[in-house]
C-alpha cells in the first residue's frame, strides 16, 4: 500500500500543485484547505504522515499539531512555513512538529524529508505469535553517560533524578549523542543518522534542535552537556 499523506494548505495553487506532485511520486494524498478539516480527517482516517501549512485561517498548522500531540498522536508532521526566523521554527518544534520546509520550496526537498520521516516511523512489525523473548533487565537496556540515563525501549530519559520530556526527534538526537559520548559527531553524520538526509550547510534544523534539547537538559547551575565544536559538530561530555 502506498504511504498516505494528509496535506493541509489554504493556498489553492500550492495545495493543488503539491497534491499532484505527491500523487505522481506514489503517495495517496488527502488534501484539505484548513486546520478544522485536517483534524477531522486525521481523527477519521489517520494518515502515515501529515504536511501542514503553519499559517491557515481559523485553526492553523501549529494548533493542529498541538491538538494531535496532546491526544497522544505520534504521526510524523512536516510543517510548511513562510516564516524563516529561528524563533518561528522553534515554535513549530515546540508544538510537536518533526520537521519543516521553508517556502518557497523545491518539491524534491519535500519528498526527501517525507522519505526520512517515514523511514524513522515505518510500520510497526506484527507481534510474533510464539517465542516471545523475556524483557531485558533494566541494567542491560539503560544507556548512561555524563549524568544522563536513557531507556531506549521505553523512550524515557533522565538527568540525575529529573525525567526529561522529549519529543521523538529530541530523544533520537540525545540517544545518538549518549551512545557516542566524548566523540565529536559532525553535522553530516548527525543529519544522516537522525533525518536520513543532509540538508546542506545553510540548514539551521540541527542547531534549532540542539538549542531546544539544551534548554531541557541544562537546569540552572548545572554544567552544560552538549558542546559545540565550531565548524565541525557537537559532542556530549561533562566538563
Amino acid at each position: 500500500m502506498p504511504p498516505t499523506v494528509l496535506l493541509a494548505e489554504d493556498d489553492r495553487a500550492i495545495r493543488h500543485a503539491l497534491e499532484r506532485a505527491l500523487t505522481l511520486e506514489g503517495y495517496e494524498v488527502t488534501a484539505v484547505a484548513d486546520g478544522v478539516e485536517a483534524l477531522a480527517h486525521a481523527h477519521r482516517t489517520p494518515p502515515d504522515v501529515l504536511v501542514l501549512d503553519v499559517m491557515m485561517p481559523g485553526i492553523d498548522g501549529l494548533q493542529v499539531c498541538r491538538v494531535l500531540r496532546a491526544e497522544g498522536d505520534g504521526t510524523p508532521i512536516l510543517m510548511l512555513t513562510a516564516l524563516v526566523e529561528t524563533a518561528d521554527r522553534i515554535a513549530g518544534l515546540d508544538a510537536g512538529a518533526d520537521d519543516y520546509v521553508v517556502k518557497p520550496f523545491d518539491v524534491e526537498e519535500v519528498f526527501a524529508r517525507l522519505r526520512a520521516l517515514l523511514r524513522r516511523t515505518g510500520p510497526t512489525p506484527a507481534a510474533a505469535p510464539v517465542d516471545v523473548p523475556k524483557p531485558a533487565a533494566a541494567s542491560d537496556r539503560h544507556l548512561e553517560a555524563a549524568g544522563l540515563r536513557m531507556d531506549p525501549q521505553a523512550r524515557r530519559a533522565w538527568r540525575g533524578e529529573r525525567e526529561l520530556e522529549l519529543t521523538r526527534t529530541e530523544f533520537e538526537l540525545l540517544e545518538l549523542l549518549v551512545r557516542n559520548a566524548g566523540v565529536v559527531l559532525d553535522h553530516s553524520t548527525i543529519y544522516d543518522r537522525i533525518w536520513g538526509y543532509d540538508f546542506g550547510p545553510g540548514s539551521k534544523n540541527l542547531a534549532v534542535y540542539v538549542g531546544y534539547l539544551r534548554r531541557k537538559l541544562d537546569a540552572p547551575g548545572a554544567p552544560q552537556l552538549i558542546h559545540t565544536v565550531r565548524g565541525v559538530g557537537y559532542v556530549l561530555r561533562e566538563d
